[in-house]
């Protein structure tokens, strides 16, 4: 029986611009290509202004990433992309190349990581284009429900948030009407239509959408899968816990700022301790963003060393360098890559005491919790982790290995068999509401 051919979608590729779950979606793609016999997959990752460069060929939207014939870039310019819509006023990418494309390929499997920037109407183009296709959608984070960069995260102050309703919206964005967040949440949910399952790497991230009405049925929790990693070689130091990593987006919500914070205070009380933060896209942040970072940074002194970006084959020996790793994001969260990559090098956590963090990081079980966007309780924690020198041993002790990649892949061929098999399986009657019908 030949292999099902999957397409991977996602909205960018870690060869143009760096982040977790495009990441995680080339991972998946070259596990699957590398190792399973029962799936033929195709990556196509999204490119083009305003973040990216085009690279399109004369008559085609489409690239290759690299040799590989399977590994496609696909050109759409979202210099006037709808954020608030999730959709593109240019509709000829979807019903004229990314149709020809999805028959030339003909995948039995659509799996969407993402449709920023290529509009959800993706989905709808997809099902019209392969009307028995599955089409599977994992769910990185809450764009789908928040406007605010689907962080879940309030306007005013920074306050948390649990849901979402056309009132409490209109209350973060009070020049958009209530109605206007009415005719958002119902053009979203009639292409979500066309997704026979979702999938939430958390179970937090899953108990929101069922909150924002995705029918149980339709969704299920499966985590990201990951490689074995080889440790960096070398024998464990000894000694004071000192040494602090910072790994991810250099960005408001990430939380790098409440790290900065924290390590001015300790600068005076606790010189020893060092920070080390690694990440990237700082130049694309808010300039407000971009100058209390370098204030902090600069107040910081010794006591942080800005690394900025890194490789993945350099990941072992960063984390090697490192005693515990801190995740200070301010949202929710979902299912953090970083905590997952700090558990396979055997790295105690420090994060925030919210959401996809909380639900990975038991408190003084496996790392440690402080109140999220405090930096005083951040630092308190840090105290913490580096007097208690038993600390750090214990709490290693009770790592768990991430989901094995090699699981996650076999967890993924049978949902896939599944959805294949399924009798009532194809194209949803959602109505796009009248005036954004793609």
């Amino acid at each position: 029986m030949p292999p099902k051919k999957v397409l991977y979608v996602i909205h960018g590729h870690p060869a143009v611009r760096p982040g977790g779950a495009e990441g995680y979606a080339l991972e998946l793609y070259e596990a699957m290509r590398d190792s399973s016999e029962e799936v033929e997959p195709v990556l196509l990752a999204r490119n083009g202004p305003p973040h990216s460069t085009a690279t399109g060929h004369e008559g085609t939207l489409t690239a290759l990433v690299g040799d590989d014939p399977n590994q496609l870039l696909f050109e759409t310019d979202a210099t006037n992309y709808d954020w608030f819509f999730g959709t593109s006023p240019n509709k000829v990418p979807l019903t004229k190349y990314y149709r020809d494309l999805l028959l030339a390929h003909r995948p039995d499997v659509v799996h969407f990581h993402h449709s920023l920037f290529m509009g959800y109407d993706m989905i709808r183009a997809t099902r019209r284009t392969l009307p028995e296709a599955a089409i599977v959608y994992t769910l990185h984070e809450y764009l789908p429900i928040c406007h605010r960069h689907g962080q879940m995260v309030r306007t005013n102050g920074d306050e948390l948030c649990l849901e979402a309703s056309p009132r409490r919206c209109h209350g973060c964005f009070p020049d958009i009407a209530p109605r206007e967040f009415l005719l958002r949440e119902r053009y979203v949910k009639s292409h979500f239509q066309d997704v026979d399952l979702f999938i939430a790497p958390s179970r937090f991230l899953m108990d929101r959408y069922l909150d924002w009405g995705i029918e149980p049925e339709r969704i299920l929790n499966e985590d990201y899968g990951r490689h074995p990693v080889t440790r960096a070689p070398g024998v464990e130091r000894t000694g004071p816990r000192t040494r602090l990593g910072f790994f991810g987006q250099f960005s408001h919500y990430k939380g790098v700022n409440v790290l900065l914070h924290a390590m001015t205070m300790l600068h005076e009380t606790d010189p020893d301790i060092r920070a080390w933060l690694h990440g990237a896209n700082l130049d694309i942040q808010p300039e407000d963003f971009q100058e209390e970072f370098g204030t902090l940074l600069e107040a910081a002194g010794e006591s942080v060393v800005m690394a900025g970006r890194y490789e993945s084959h350099e990941l072992a020996q960063l984390m090697q360098q490192t005693d515990w790793v801190v995740v200070p994001s301010r949202w929710w969260e979902n299912s953090p890559l970083v905590i997952q990559e700090a558990f396979a090098h055997g790295r105690p956590v420090i994060c925030s005491d919210i959401g996809g963090m909380a639900e990975k990081i038991v408190d003084r079980v496996n790392g440690l919790h402080f109140r999220a966007g405090d930096p005083a309780s951040l630092a308190e924690t840090i105290r913490t982790a580096v007097r208690d020198e038993e600390l750090w041993e214990r709490l290693r002790a009770e790592i768990s290995p991430p989901h094995r990649m090699d699981e996650h892949i076999h967890r993924l061929e049978a949902i896939y068999n599944d959805l294949l098999d399924r009798p009532d399986r194809g194209p949803a009657s959602g109505d796009v509401p009248q005036g954004l019908a793609s």
